[in-house]
């Protein structure tokens, strides 16, 4: 079975949802210092240092628990 992708690898198939998470996915794309394999504790922190709004920070929490289903499909969970 195929290895599932890291989170902001699967995160940025999500650019063209008209969401939190497709927006989420669109501002991490274009930040070059996204911590990308920091996991989620770093991520949130990352987010938090930036001065992200509250809904920012929910976004990021909804797509790891998505994040995370799809990784039980891929097996890795």
């Amino acid at each position: 079975m195929p290895k599932s992708k890291s989170f902001t690898a699967w995160l940025k198939t999500h650019v063209d949802q008209h969401s939190a998470i497709g927006d989420l996915a669109r501002d991490v794309s274009a930040d070059r210092d996204w911590p990308s394999r920091k996991g989620l504790p770093r991520q949130r922190d990352y987010l938090e240092e930036c001065g992200a709004i509250p809904a920012a920070v929910e976004a990021l929490e909804r797509a790891w628990t998505q994040y995370e289903a799809y990784r039980a499909t891929q097996g890795d969970a």
